[in-house]
């Protein structure tokens, strides 16, 4: 009972903090776009706007669910469901700081310890294009099939390149497990280099790119070409489940972020000093620091960069970035093979 107790209350703070998250993550985006694009951007509720993301999710949440009468009611209504649900297990997997002793019990700041944590996150990853193909058939409309075909295409191919991307990452830890792999980041590298794997620069490279196209973001915002398609796969969702297709959209932009912080970038790694909690706090806070990094390198990009076309999204991932992550690969095999065994003419 216990055990079902704890990992009750765990879902339910990963919960929690992913929807504070959301809230505030879509306040500073539309902030920090206005401030990008000279405007003003949200000023009236709250201090600075503050609650406008707020009272934009109050208002989805009573506004009149549309449906069309040509849709097919089950997997029109299964959807959003299915989008939203792996968005918020892919978190669960994800270390948000080094482990806590409170009255000598440990306590690791992660929802679960998968030892195969990385695979569980590209497999709940797969499992959105199932929502994003289901919503785009069963809206019973022209447009939204054809956003939830160039969706679906898209997904898959940046998926390849994803996985592959994380293949040196696996590699260079030993393991397939996120807190592992965050571990085997700590230290330095002649005592004053952190020792993360941000040296794998291409896997770094070729990841982040993948969850620009991942999370439908721009440039690679061709699922919402609102001039060709008006509006992609969810054209004809309305109130709640419109909204919970935007929610699910933001949460896995954190979600890439913070995967890209405990991957490559150490994750809680960081000084820790002072008392006792203060040294507790500090690898949140440097999860935190590194995880807003990516966040508002994702607004900077949506703000900055035109959208591709559609033959330039998939001629990139198929033609670019997955030999470039299968070469790397080799490189990397073979960098290791002579760390471990000595160049074969020595």
């Amino acid at each position: 009972m216990s055990v079902f107790l704890d990992a009750s209350i765990r879902t339910l703070l990963v919960f929690v903090f992913l929807l504070v998250t959301v809230l505030l993550l879509i306040w500073v985006e539309r902030k920090f776009v206005s401030d990008l694009q000279n405007r003003v951007g949200p000023d009236r509720a709250g201090p600075w706007g503050i609650l406008q993301s707020l009272a934009d999710g109050v208002k989805a949440f009573f506004k009149e669910s549309i449906r069309p009468t040509r849709a097919e009611f089950l997997l029109y209504a299964a959807a959003p469901i299915m989008a939203l649900l792996p968005a918020l297990l892919i978190f669960m997997v994800i270390p948000i700081g080094a482990p806590i002793t409170v009255n000598g019990t440990e306590y690791e700041l992660v929802g679960t310890d998968l030892n195969v944590g990385l695979l569980y996150v590209l497999a709940l990853s797969s499992m959105a294009v199932y929502a994003v193909t289901l919503a785009g058939w069963a809206s019973g409309s022209k447009y939204p099939l054809l956003g939830s075909v160039r969706a679906s295409a898209q997904m898959i191919s940046y998926e390849a390149a994803m996985g592959l991307a994380l293949v040196p990452v696996v590699m260079f830890a030993g393991s397939t497990s996120i807190v592992a792999i965050v571990e085997s980041q700590q230290g330095t590298f002649g005592g004053f280099i952190p020792a993360w794997n941000i040296v794998l620069l291409p896997s770094f490279v070729i990841f982040l790119i993948a969850g620009f196209a991942e999370t439908n973001r721009a440039p690679f915002d061709l699922v919402e070409a609102e001039s060709e398609i008006v509006g992609g796969y969810h054209t004809e969702y309305s109130g709640l489940t419109f909204a919970l297709f935007f929610l699910a959209e933001y949460i896995n932009v954190f979600n890439i972020s913070a995967l890209v912080a405990v991957l490559f970038l150490g994750g809680w790694a960081g000084p820790v000093f002072g008392p006792t909690w203060l040294e507790a706090l500090l690898p949140i806070f440097w999860f935190l620091v590194k995880t807003w990094s990516i966040v508002l390198l994702f607004v900077w990009v949506r703000a900055t960069l035109p959208r591709m076309r559609y033959d330039q999204l998939m001629s990139f991932g198929w033609k670019r970035l997955i030999p470039v992550s299968l070469a790397w690969i080799i490189l990397v095999a073979l960098a290791l093979g002579v760390r471990e065994f000595g160049a074969p003419w020595s």
